[in-house]
């Protein structure tokens, strides 16, 4: 299993937020592209990277993303507010390895078979539930689609993976949803990414038993609790 930090962008900045609030900002690093630099000197070969303001609609990082792309030689998945073609083409033209889509992939079927059809196996679904319930526009609304049925109906698809996030698990550092993680990772034919509650490196080691082909971590890293050198060691970086 891979450990993936994330990178949260928010006004420029690089955020950490519990439970996917807004109004509960934990971390906040004004260099986004010092901190990226930072991860890949570390030793990790690939960084998870989101616009919060433009999945929210608040705003854009658009810049900051390429910035972070131009600076960086791993490889990067890029998601938030990404809800045109074009945006996706700008997104790999600048240098993403993946990108990653959320709500528009979530409401509108026809337009995501399209996107696949034009970048097979280099797109990511970020299938986000709070509760079962798949969560849109940066979680702060969610549908009547179980999780489960999501990632089952997405098997079809030409996918690189599907990103899965428990988000009120999100930044709390009490551990994931494994049991969550293990049914969708059973379920699906694509590799499933967690997100969510990771805090020591037993939830780690219980997501990677889990099946989980990779693990999105940010409060454990941004705060010390989890040791970047352990990560390393233990894990695929």
């Amino acid at each position: 299993m891979r450990v993936i930090p994330a990178i949260d962008l928010r006004d420029g900045a690089c955020v950490q937020l519990v439970g996917g609030s807004y109004s509960a900002e934990r971390i906040r690093l004004a260099d986004p592209v010092g901190v990226a630099a930072a991860w890949a000197d570390a030793g990790f070969k690939r960084l998870h990277v989101v616009d919060l303001d433009a999945a929210t609609g608040r705003g854009t990082n658009r810049e900051t993303v390429k910035q972070i792309l131009a600076a960086t030689a791993v490889s990067l998945q890029c998601g938030g507010g990404v809800r045109e073609l074009e945006s996706i083409e700008e997104l790999f033209a600048a240098g993403a390895s993946e990108v990653v889509l959320g709500t528009k992939a979530i409401e509108d079927r026809d337009w995501l078979e399209q996107a696949v059809a034009l970048y097979p196996n280099r797109l990511i679904v970020a299938a986000d539930t709070r509760g079962r319930n798949v969560a849109t526009r940066g979680w702060t609304d969610t549908v009547a689609v179980d999780v489960a049925t999501f990632v089952n109906e997405l098997n079809r698809l030409a996918l690189a993976a599907i990103i899965v996030t428990a988000i009120d698990f999100e930044g709390r550092m009490r551990g994931a949803d494994v049991a969550l993680m293990r049914e969708l990772a059973a379920l699906s034919r694509l590799p499933i990414q967690a997100s969510g509650g990771v805090g020591t490196l037993r939830d780690l080691r219980d997501l990677a038993a889990a099946g989980v082909s990779a693990t999105i971590v940010g409060m454990a890293l941004y705060t010390g609790a989890l040791e970047t050198s352990a990560l390393i060691e233990e894990f695929s970086p």
